[in-house]
């Protein structure tokens, strides 16, 4: 009898505790509706101070926090959430979030900016409208270079341990993402979309981050959909579709002494129409950095101008051009494999590997290439200059290492 009191006794005990538990965690989770600090969905009134109150109380708030912005169009201008908050900050958009048309509205390079946060949840299924068709002829920075930059959709800027998901940004005046040191950052279940003439609108820009994961996106854009600068590691992409835009890059890099990209994985990914496809990048001449250790692979190919390049040349500016020839890139790439990929070439070299003399490609690895041109001139070929590798498998076109 004692035995079995023992056991109502602590069976009893375990659901008390178990209902308090689940009590003091219901309890702590917080909804800070931006109504209720003055927003008004009326796509007129300039709504960010009620969006940064609402930002402010919930940061400050004990528990977990849902900053909650309802179905509706909401103007705001440039915002700032930053941190460091108390417990995890979920932001839930429904409605839309249209920018400011011009750029002279803007102070910084920011339309909504994220800092010094952990446990951050960017979701609800809402768009981002960065109205960037009337800035994007403002964008003279290939041929200014005091330009100042468009600004940026939406960034994160030191943000760790957080989740973006299902959300839409369309017409953003520069990227629509871009993260700067952030780490172990998961994106998925979004779409990026501006249309292919408008200039520097990459899909997700990172730099400087670790262990990021993209994975079912579509980006539709007019430049890089994926572009990964120095100190972008342990990046992981995987089923994303892309194109209109300039493919998924590495760099462009060796603009500044010591840059780094390492350990890349890019795979069952689909490129459609797309200027390029699998793209490495850097600058000539550049400085001494590096990227190694880079993977694309189970990749399809539909109708691309460059499926799978490396470009050691790089150079979109007439202030570089000129310097074409006289030196070569200093940025060595090393340990790229291009495995399984295939489709169609809208050119007939459907494979470049350019390298540098002064420091050539090494261990890149082509393996079971299947790229089909139906243009002139007969099937594709592939090009090689200052490579160390090897192919295997099936080559088409036949390979040049």
């Amino acid at each position: 009898m004692v035995t079995l009191a023992y056991g109502i006794f602590g069976l009893c005990f375990l659901v008390f505790f178990s209902i308090a538990n689940a009590k003091y965690y219901h309890s702590q989770l917080k909804y800070f509706n931006v109504k209720d600090y003055g927003a008004v969905a009326d796509d007129k009134r300039d709504n960010s101070e009620a969006f940064l109150r609402a930002w402010y109380d919930g940061c400050r708030w004990g528990g977990r926090s849902v900053i909650y912005i309802p179905y509706g169009t909401y103007k705001l201008s440039e915002v700032s959430f930053e941190g460091p908050c108390n417990d995890m900050m979920i932001f839930v958009i429904k409605g839309v979030l249209k920018a400011p048309t011009h750029i002279s509205l803007f102070s910084t390079n920011t339309w909504i900016g994220f800092r010094y946060i952990d446990r951050l949840v960017v979701k609800g299924g809402g768009y981002l409208d960065g109205q960037g068709a009337v800035a994007w002829p403002y964008n003279d920075c290939s041929i200014n270079p005091k330009c100042m930059p468009l600004p940026v959709t939406m960034r994160f800027d030191f943000v760790t341990n957080s989740r973006i998901h299902h959300l839409r940004s369309i017409n953003s005046k520069n990227s629509h993402i871009n993260l700067f040191a952030c780490e172990n950052v998961n994106i998925s279940f979004v779409r990026l979309t501006a249309p292919d003439e408008s200039p520097n609108t990459d899909g997700i820009h990172i730099g400087l981050s670790t262990n990021i994961k993209i994975s079912r996106t579509v980006i539709q854009t007019g430049d890089d959909c994926i572009a990964m600068v120095t100190g972008s590691k342990d990046i992981d992409i995987s089923n994303v579709t892309c194109g209109p835009g300039h493919g998924i890059s590495i760099g462009s890099l060796g603009r500044t002494l010591g840059e780094v990209v390492t350990a890349i994985n890019v795979r069952n990914c689909t490129f459609i129409g797309s200027q390029n496809g699998a793209r490495i990048k850097t600058w000539a001449p550049s400085l001494s950095s590096v990227a190694s250790n880079i993977f694309f692979g189970d990749i399809y190919m539909e109708n691309v101008h460059n499926p799978i390049l490396i470009d050691q040349q790089y150079c979109p500016t007439p202030s570089c051009s000129d310097q074409l020839g006289q030196d070569n890139s200093k940025v060595q790439i090393s340990n790229v494999t291009f495995s399984n990929i295939w489709g169609t070439s809208s050119s007939k070299v459907a494979v470049t590997l350019k390298c540098s003399k002064l420091v050539p490609c090494k261990n890149v690895q082509l393996d079971n290439i299947n790229l089909k041109y139906h243009g002139r001139g007969g099937p594709a070929t592939s090009s090689c200059l200052n490579v160390i590798g090897d192919s295997y498998g099936r080559q088409s076109p036949p390979s040049c290492l």
